[in-house]
């Protein structure tokens, strides 16, 4: 059942929001060679408390996972796609692609946006990927607007990939948000303009596209039941933002 969001709403979610965009913030900042993803999980959990924010991650089972998650953030680097574990025994190198993936709730409502960033030095490479990820997200994020339809959005994302030769993470995208992390609608990286869900104002919804570097999309969980990687072990990027739909069009609930 897809709910739909007062500005009052939107107010308290525009709180946990912020919380996301500084956690963000802070563990690129803290990002650097010889950093092992325990550090950037350190930070990331500070970061919340000082916000008086609660991490929406931590514990968190849906149906499909073998354990609750145990971290504040997901860190994912390089061929990891998503929900990458920051793992101790993992340190970064220079020219890592590294993707963090931070929630928050404030006052019972949830923010969930997502950056992807090269520790170091970049190559041409992952510039690009990550360049054509982000304007992926503002592309999808501009027809989040009353009137148009879900498959809009989905087109913006798929659009992007297919013109620049990634792939696009198969079977999972963005979502519904609210008073709980995960909610309907779901929002697929993949559809046809002029089709699915009206939108119209109070929906809010997280839209976060991932591309595969080497074009396919085809991907594999690895042992610990939790990290999704690309199945060619090529890099891959991540970017999302919270967005409400307003009668003025979308809102980005998650900016700092």
């Amino acid at each position: 059942m897809v709910t739909y969001r007062s500005p009052r709403e939107w107010k308290i979610m525009r709180e946990a929001g912020r919380a996301v965009a500084r956690t963000l913030a802070a563990v690129r900042d803290a990002a650097e060679p010889g950093v092992p993803l325990a550090e950037l999980e350190a930070v990331a959990a500070r970061t919340l408390k000082e916000m008086e924010a609660r991490p929406s991650f931590l514990g968190y089972r849906p149906d499909w996972a073998p354990t609750p998650y145990p971290g504040t953030v997901c860190v994912s680097v390089n061929e990891v796609v998503v929900h990458g574990i920051p793992h101790a025994h993992i340190t970064l190198e220079d020219g890592d692609v590294v993707s963090v993936d931070c929630g928050a709730e404030v006052g019972g409502y949830h923010g969930d946006a997502a950056v992807t960033f090269v520790v170091g030095n970049a190559d041409a490479g992952a510039g690009r990927l990550l360049a054509a990820t982000e304007q992926a997200l503002n592309d999808a994020v501009a027809a989040a607007r009353p009137g148009n339809r879900m498959g809009d959005v989905s087109h913006a994302v798929d659009r992007v990939a297919r013109a620049n030769g990634y792939g696009v993470l198969d079977g999972w995208g963005g979502h519904g948000i609210g008073t709980a992390m995960h909610e309907d609608p779901p929002v697929p990286n993949r559809g046809a303009p002029g089709r699915g869900l009206r939108l119209r104002e109070g929906l809010t919804i997280a839209i976060e596209p991932m591309f595969h570097e080497g074009g396919r999309d085809a991907t594999r969980v690895l042992d610990d039941g939790w990290s999704i990687v690309t199945a060619d072990g090529s890099r891959a990027a991540h970017f999302e933002h919270t967005v409400a739909i307003t009668a003025d069009g979308p809102r980005v609930l998650t900016l700092p």
